[in-house]
């Protein structure tokens, strides 16, 4: 046979010979063909698991990456903002000191100054060995807790018993200062 048929011959082939070729051999070929494609098909879908699984890290890599140099940012500019030269800090006004307490009034003082619940206030935020402590979420400041030094953690226990108590914090601190 020629690979050179004549139109006529080859109008045959298509509309005529294959049609009954594949009328007549359809109870083998379509089952075979529809395993194949449900092949094709859970290669694809396992193939576009993967890639959205490894998309989806990245992105949650790249969101985590953001905001830590966002937080660190943030506590440069504030930190500039504080020590410009040139520019002298914000003045405030001292208080009027307080009148001469009276003998039996010792306790009553000392409860004023601890803020009446009889803790020492504790540290300033800029004195903590992370910066940019209070723009940073509780999860972001647990993942820094592990290179502090136990003066440190100490510090950033007082710092949240004084202000936000947040659990997540406090209880990372007290495993690391309990060397678990």
């Amino acid at each position: 046979m020629s690979d050179h048929k004549n139109p006529i011959d080859q109008a045959l082939d298509v509309f005529v010979f294959a049609p009954l070729g594949l009328l007549f051999s359809a109870r083998e070929t379509i089952p075979e063909l529809a395993e194949k494609g449900r092949q094709y098909f859970a290669a694809a879908r396992a193939m576009g698991e993967y890639a959205m699984g490894q998309g989806r890290e990245q992105a949650e890599k790249a969101v985590r990456q953001a905001g830590d140099q966002a937080g660190q940012t943030l506590s440069i500019v504030g930190g500039l903002t504080a020590r410009r030269p040139g520019v002298p800090p914000p003045s405030r006004p001292t208080p009027p000191p307080p009148p001469p307490a009276p003998e039996g009034a010792a306790a009553r003082a000392a409860a004023t100054e601890t803020g009446g619940n009889g803790r020492v206030p504790g540290p300033s935020v800029e004195s903590l060995a992370i910066p940019g402590y209070d723009t940073l979420s509780a999860s972001q400041v647990v993942q820094r807790l592990g290179g502090l030094s136990a003066d440190e953690l100490e510090a950033v226990r007082a710092y949240e018993e004084s202000g936000r108590k947040r659990k997540t914090i406090l209880a990372r601190v007290q495993q690391l200062q309990s060397g678990s």
